[in-house]
């Protein structure tokens, strides 16, 4: 099983950027947690972080060879039709994931494009939702195979 990993923009700066918010781990901290518990669920991850639309775009619609998708789309959340028509034409289950809880948060980021096209959405877990929405891409792609 084979799992696509998408980090939006500015999430290379984990660690350093508002830490009030986003905490102290960086971003391949996250990584290293999604690998270990990819190694215990015995899933294949390919983890991808970039701050451009267009390439979060390549990544979705070349996601077809995988089981799933999780992504935290960052602030693309709240502007990116183009993420959002991109996932839900490739049909592959995908979760949608965020560090702080976008609804105790400004107003403008209580609005997800990303949402109505995901399988299911975690926010507010700070890194520890990195690996519910892992352990939830696998659930939802056993279940797609018919391997509950």
């Amino acid at each position: 099983m084979k799992i696509l990993v998408i980090n939006g923009p500015n999430l290379n700066l984990l660690g350093t950027r508002e830490s009030d918010i986003y905490g102290t781990m960086t971003l391949e901290d996250i990584n290293a947690s999604m690998q270990k518990l990819a190694k215990e669920l015995k899933v294949k991850l390919a983890i991808h972080q970039s701050n451009h639309e267009g390439d979060i775009v390549d990544l979705i619609q070349n996601a077809k060879g995988h089981d799933a998708i999780v992504i935290n789309p960052a602030a693309y959340t709240h502007t990116s039709v183009a993420i959002r028509d991109a996932i839900a034409a490739v049909e592959v289950p995908t979760v949608e994931i965020h560090l702080s809880n976008i609804y105790k948060r400004e107003e403008f980021r209580h609005k997800s494009l990303i949402s109505a096209v995901a399988h299911g959405q975690i926010s507010g877990f700070g890194p520890e939702g990195y690996l519910l929405g892992l352990r939830a891409a696998v659930s939802i792609a056993h279940a797609k195979k018919g391997n509950s």
